[in-house]
């Protein structure tokens, strides 16, 4: 008897661990999407594989990873799995009621997911005394990434008139906002200054320096008191950024159209050349020449902001930027990088731009559209391309916020009489309804 009662103890046990098992391999991943073309500039991989996450983390980045282990399985084959994109140079802040900034600043998650970007940095429409209202009304509501570059006006940018108020550029007060900020502030910004002064562009240094965080130039109209070459040589420290490379508007570029030497001597310094093309700091009569001279960008960001919408592309996007630069003959992959992994090295945020283990699950996937298309600078001059990139899907915190054809989801006719949301709240940021509901687990 007692020999019946152990065989049975020990296959209930036995049946109990398999249980386990099963459950638990089940559950391993949260998402995984499978057969995509991984491109990871900080991993240098660009290959095919799988990509799976658990807990809002990347948890694995292999070969052939089995859908069975995985809560949610997406078929990505054929496209491109990217970190999140990072824009560096975007315009967010609308200001206090009232500020001429309003009109200029867009609202982020609106202009964002869409384009596959998870993280923005807000390039200087906030300073020390309005970044309180900035972090209240917009950064902690949005589920894109906000972090900061902190303009050295104390009242931010947006307004011309403020924009030159030499009176409100505290370095001290600047740099003690963004030490208390430290997690979202990541750089201080210069930005449309017209006047002969270094001031500007002065105070900005010391109050990056006082934070130990970047400073990105934008030069604002070019002066024969402060020319480029002296701010290439002795004003931008090694890790600085500067933007608007490409426009040609600032002294970039000599008379045959080549970028100056004082631009190669920053670079080999350790400046940062960003691209920030907006609707007005952009000419491929610049950029054309200044690829074929090898002087290719570290980081492409957009300049977006709310201005343009009527008028298509002269106030570009993210991924029209990125086409611009493929269609005049960077590889797939170096544009890639340019959005990912260097603008995560340019403002000091290596947990960013990269699908390590470990890493924020920040998910892009990608595809290039092969046609006949066109792409505009800020003159209206025309470049014909024959390749542009377009967004498939985006993974912010490991939850889909974005499927542009539903590869995420289940065929309606193959659901019988659905009557819940399909979506589920481990793997579904668009209609998360409760673990279990009908037609979530495991996609195709």
């Amino acid at each position: 008897m007692k020999k019946i009662f152990s065989c049975i103890q020990l296959f209930v046990l036995f049946g109990a661990l398999v249980v386990s098992a099963i459950g638990q391999n089940r559950n391993d991943y949260d998402l995984l999407l499978k057969g995509g073309h991984v491109v990871d500039g900080k991993n240098n991989i660009s290959a095919i594989r799988d990509v799976a996450i658990k807990d809002g983390k990347i948890a694995a980045v292999a070969e052939n990873i089995a859908p069975s282990r995985a809560y949610k399985t997406v078929d990505v084959s054929g496209l491109y799995v990217t970190p999140g994109l990072v824009d560096i140079h975007f315009h967010c802040y609308g200001g206090l009621p009232g500020e001429e900034s309003s009109m200029f600043s867009a609202v982020p998650d609106l202009l964002t997911f869409k384009l596959g970007v998870t993280t923005v940095a807000e390039a200087g429409t906030s300073g020390w005394r309005n970044f309180p209202d900035f972090k209240q009304r917009v950064i902690d509501r949005s589920k894109t990434r906000i972090l900061v570059f902190l303009n050295i006006v104390g009242n931010g940018g947006g307004n011309s008139k403020q924009e030159q108020n030499l009176d409100d550029m505290d370095a001290k007060a600047t740099a003690d906002l963004a030490l208390r900020y430290k997690d979202i502030i990541i750089g201080i910004k210069t930005r449309d200054y017209t006047g002969p002064e270094w001031t500007p562009f002065d105070r900005a240094r010391e109050a990056a320096t006082l934070a130990n965080i970047v400073w990105m130039c934008d030069f604002g109209v070019l002066r024969p008191e402060r020319p480029i070459k002296v701010l290439m040589e002795s004003k931008l420290r090694p890790g600085d950024i500067y933007t608007h490379t490409y426009a040609g508007l600032r002294g970039e570029m000599d008379d045959a159209n080549q970028p100056i030497q004082a631009l190669w001597e920053a670079r080999k310094r350790g400046v940062w050349f960003d691209v920030g093309p907006g609707g007005g700091s952009f000419l491929f009569r610049s950029a054309v020449n200044f690829l074929k001279a090898g002087f290719v960008p570290d980081s492409i960001s957009s300049d977006r902001d709310a201005g343009g919408w009527s008028v298509g592309q002269i106030n570009t996007d993210l991924l029209n930027a990125m086409s611009r630069f493929l269609n005049m003959g960077m590889s797939l992959d170096s544009v890639i990088n340019c959005v990912t992994w260097n603008p995560a090295r340019e403002i000091k945020r290596p947990d960013l731009g990269n699908l390590s283990v470990g890493s924020p699950a920040d998910v892009a996937v990608l595809h290039v559209e092969k046609g006949n298309f066109g792409f505009v600078d800020m003159y209206g001059a025309r470049l014909k391309g024959t390749q542009r990139v377009a967004c498939d899907l985006t993974v912010r915190d490991g939850k889909v916020v974005f499927d542009l054809n539903g590869i995420t989801r289940e065929d309606w006719d193959k659901l019988g009489n659905y009557r819940t949301r399909l979506g589920d709240r481990v793997w579904d940021g668009i209609y998360p309804a409760g673990r279990g509901s009908t037609g979530t687990g495991k996609g195709k």
